[in-house]
């Protein structure tokens, strides 16, 4: 048995996971990160307690504790180098968190674990390459080549979301402008719809939003759009083909066997894959040869603590 722990800015998610990857018991907590780490990692410490407690499991079973990081992390060190969601710089969390529970404890960038749950257990079943992408607050990628995690040299191989896609482009928490999760984001969406609406107005997303325009967030815009609302099948539409540019560069770069759209966004459905994948045959530039499978994920939020768990597995 194995422990999986997400690691998110806004909820600490860990469940108790057996050797099939199943989850036998989960919970999660506030991240509350305006605290320090030692009392973030604290709580994930006892919320690894709690668990074991509920399940009727012994802590003289598990054989490791996997944790997925919403950054830049160092495993052999234990150590988050970067994890601007948490505001944490150099964190030895492999350390900290041994005060609480006694296990090894392996750490991958949260987007990279994900993945690899994903191509075991879901949408990449039965690929030997797959990149999934994580459409939420931001924008994460975990790329799996050869049935193995792409680190890169550095460790920071999976950061698509930071690729430049215009220099010319907003800024980026980063620090950079014109990063893709600019454009290819909850945030980017919601962002474009809001400026779409103040410019244009008369928008059933306003409606939705309860007449407030900072109110307008991604699930606003799709469920407008459904509807038929002009302005939202816009800015939806502009998505859609950020997005699909974005895949093209990667399929020209990796040459993946599957893509897998995973995240908020995602629970769009065929709604944002249909039109995707007629984007991406649009452009594409060898379309005579194939490319990549295009799928939604299939574990939802599960995909995190799965992943986590499987690092922990090695």
């Amino acid at each position: 048995m194995y422990i999986g722990i997400d690691l998110g800015g806004t909820n600490i998610a860990a469940g108790l996971v057996d050797e099939k990857g199943n989850i036998v018991i989960k919970d999660s907590t506030p991240t509350l990160r305006s605290r320090t780490f030692q009392e973030i990692i604290k709580d994930m410490g006892v919320l690894v307690s709690g668990i074991m407690e509920s399940s009727g499991w012994s802590m003289d079973e598990i054989k490791g504790i996997g944790i997925g990081i919403p950054g830049v992390c160092d495993n052999s060190k234990g150590t988050v180098v970067f994890a601007n969601n948490l505001g944490w710089v150099n964190v030895p969390i492999s350390h900290e968190l041994e005060k609480y529970v006694n296990k090894p404890i392996y750490i991958d960038n949260d987007a990279n674990v994900a993945g690899l749950a994903e191509y075991m257990l879901g949408a990449g079943r039965g690929y030997n390459s797959s990149i999934t992408l994580t459409i939420g607050t931001g924008l994460g990628s975990g790329i799996i080549l050869d049935g193995r995690v792409y680190p890169g040299s550095h460790g920071v191989g999976g950061e698509l979301g930071h690729f430049i896609f215009d220099i010319n482009g907003p800024q980026c928490n980063c620090g950079n402008k014109g990063c893709w999760e600019q454009y290819v984001s909850a945030t980017a969406l919601s962002t474009m719809a809001q400026g779409a609406v103040g410019q244009k107005g008369g928008s059933l997303m306003l409606e939705l939003a309860g007449g407030k325009v900072e109110r307008i967030d991604a699930k606003v815009v799709v469920d407008a759009a459904r509807k038929g609302d002009w302005v939202a099948i816009e800015v939806f539409d502009r998505f859609i083909y950020y997005l699909a540019m974005g895949i093209i560069s990667i399929i020209n770069i990796f040459d993946p066997e599957a893509i897998i759209i995973g995240g908020g966004v995602s629970k769009a459905g065929e709604f944002l894959l249909e039109p995707l994948k007629k984007k991406v045959e649009e452009h594409i530039f060898y379309n005579q040869l194939g490319w990549a499978d295009i799928k939604l994920a299939q574990l939802g939020n599960d995909a995190g603590i799965i992943g986590a768990a499987m690092i922990a597995k090695g």
